[in-house]
């Protein structure tokens, strides 16, 4: 498919798709803690209602950095299923968790700082094993091109297993799942509240929640790269590591941030790197 065509689809159908992976992850959910859960358009009515509601912010300098963030998210994705360069798509992502954070920074509540400093954290958690997992695709395919990588009939997975490991463990992190939830939940039992979107309301709060959506769709394109040798294969794959997403959220406690921080580095350290190692050790490259 055309690069601009494929990034047109990803801008109208990932909100779509979005809300409804939140809403299959709320019944999920829900089922496992023993209730029945709400509507799987739920997300859907509740952002809509968002958007209803006044536009009230406490610094004006907010809704610069959520719309920012937002548009950040999405040229992150577009830029992905394109088929550009995966390190530009990283920075790009890198540059939009900036912008939520200046946002939460840009307030003087304590728990928006809270939130931001550890959203901060939460970068300097997950970077390091993204770029590896970059690194290992293009020691596995001989290309940081997204486009490449899909077509190559290379199977991604089975060379670089232990990154493909490593990467779940941060996708935890990025997908705001417990027990890496530290910034901010989606849950009730958040001893900062909100977090980082603490002073965020209606409209700013709902763009939020939108650009979560088209991260998540970005997030699981990531993890279908790992599969794309078999369409039919990632597309499993990618709703097996989602169910396994939800069940470790709603099987763990939070930890606190030096865990957090210190076991994603150490299992950048120790799958990630030692994986391209033996990688590079085999091909030679």
């Amino acid at each position: 498919m055309n690069p601009i065509i494929s990034a047109i689809v990803f801008i109208l159908l990932a909100p779509v798709l979005g809300g409804l992976i939140a809403g299959i992850d709320r019944r999920i959910t829900a089922r496992m803690q023993g209730r029945y859960g709400p509507p799987i358009l739920q997300p859907f009515y509740d952002v809509g209602k968002l958007f209803e509601k006044e536009h009230i912010v406490v610094n004006e300098s907010q809704i610069f950095y959520v719309i920012c963030y937002f548009v950040f998210i999405i040229f992150t994705g577009a830029l992905f299923f394109a088929g550009a360069d995966l390190l530009l798509v990283i920075f790009a992502l890198t540059l939009a968790a900036v912008f939520l954070v200046l946002g939460a920074y840009a307030t003087d509540s304590p728990y928006s700082h809270i939130g931001a400093e550890r959203e901060l954290i939460q970068i300097m958690a997950y970077e390091p094993m993204v770029i590896l997992t970059a690194v290992g695709m293009y020691v596995a395919t001989g290309s940081f091109n997204v486009g490449d990588i899909v077509v190559s009939k290379t199977p991604v997975v089975l060379l670089i297993p232990g990154i493909f490991l490593g990467f779940l463990y941060v996708l935890t992190i990025k997908l705001r799942k417990s027990p890496f939830d530290i910034s901010t939940s989606h849950h009730a039992h958040q001893e900062i509240v909100k977090g980082v979107m603490t002073e965020y309301s209606g409209p700013s709060l709902g763009l939020i929640e939108v650009a979560h959506w088209y991260e998540a769709v970005f997030l699981l394109g990531f993890v279908y790269l790992f599969f794309a040798w078999n369409p039919v294969l990632a597309v499993i794959a990618v709703a097996v590591v989602y169910f396994l997403e939800i069940l470790i959220d709603n099987t763990n406690a939070r930890v606190k941030w030096q865990l957090a921080m210190g076991s994603s580095w150490a299992i950048a350290a120790i799958v990630g790197v030692v994986n391209l190692g033996v990688l590079y050790f085999i091909t030679g490259v």
